[in-house]
């Protein structure tokens, strides 16, 4: 089966058996990586455009390094450095990048901008990331878990704000793969209600378990997956003293809370990390049970899969 041309925009659009291919490439690619493998022609000659109208540092790193280590050329273009900044319409710029790159990578304040990318594109649009969906830190998350746990059913626990975009694209693909997942919230900040019906009419093909919770103990207990993301996202920074008094101290990560974890628990967080509040230092830190850093390499190694199938 071929991914060749396709886009990614939420996960929701690929089948089970396409997500594990990419899972696959991924432990493929990192193999080599790790074997010495720097360079490959698998992408020779092709151009990758990198569209980005907010800050970042795993998924633009990962994406040029990966770009560059399978023959492609990357080409970063900050969204205020371009015609995007004086109003030109996204149609207008998906025709033109069309016509001088072979894919896109995409990371954006609204959703509907990546949804007109792929409507307006001839060649593949990836979500780095929008306000709404993280599908490549999600298939990062999920290989992560694979391979440090092994490739079965395992039980993930969302801690934190359920309406954020990495949350979203877990639920995606953990319903898609047969994955169990808890989320942990207040109730003003659940998912949002459309994600949430994909994420539980996926878990009923797959068979997973997928709920939304008040406490985080019940959503941690036997979990084998701890997972938080920042209280106050990008583009919130208006929100922080509400958050703040919503979320601490009861969802914050601590040994405390990961008392009611599996005695073998993996714990993970996408990073950029507020250390003291949606974690603390022993958590994030501890050589045993943190899988934080694998996790940021991943990024590179999801990538190199991701462009290499697609573009």
């Amino acid at each position: 089966m071929s991914l060749k041309g396709r886009s990614i925009a939420t996960l929701q659009e690929f089948s089970p058996h396409e997500i594990d291919l990419v899972i696959d490439r991924c432990f493929e690619l990192k193999k080599r990586w790790r074997e010495g493998e720097r360079r490959s022609s698998i992408l020779e000659g092709k151009y990758v455009c990198m569209l980005f109208e907010k800050p970042s540092t795993r998924t633009r790193i990962a994406f040029e390094v990966a770009a560059s280590s399978l023959g492609a050329y990357p080409i970063y273009a900050s969204a205020s450095e371009t015609q995007l900044a004086r109003g030109e319409a996204i149609s207008d710029t998906a025709r033109v990048l069309s016509g001088m790159a072979d894919c896109i990578i995409a990371r954006v304040r609204s959703h509907r901008t990546i949804e007109e990318l792929v409507k307006y594109s001839t060649i593949p649009v990836i979500n780095g990331l929008s306000d709404l969906h993280h599908p490549t830190q999600a298939l990062t998350d999920v290989f992560t878990m694979f391979e440090v746990k092994g490739r079965r059913k395992l039980k993930v626990a969302f801690i934190g704000d359920g309406g954020a975009n990495t949350c979203h694209s877990l639920l995606i693909c953990c319903s898609k793969l047969g994955l169990d997942m808890a989320v942990a919230c207040p109730s003003e900040f659940k998912p949002k209600s459309d994600v949430l019906a994909l994420a539980l009419k996926n878990a009923e093909k797959s068979g997973s378990k997928i709920e939304v919770v008040e406490d985080p103990m019940a959503a941690v207990d036997g979990a084998d997956v701890v997972y938080t993301d920042v209280f106050v996202s990008m583009g919130f920074e208006g929100e922080r003293e509400r958050r703040m008094r919503v979320f601490l101290p009861k969802y914050q990560v601590n040994k405390r809370l990961l008392e009611h974890a599996s005695s073998d628990y993996i714990f993970m967080h996408c990073l950029p990390a507020h250390r003291g509040e949606e974690v603390t230092d022993d958590v994030i830190d501890d050589p045993e049970h943190s899988a934080v850093w694998v996790q940021s390499e991943n990024k590179l190694h999801m990538a190199r899969a991701i462009l290499s199938l697609l573009a």
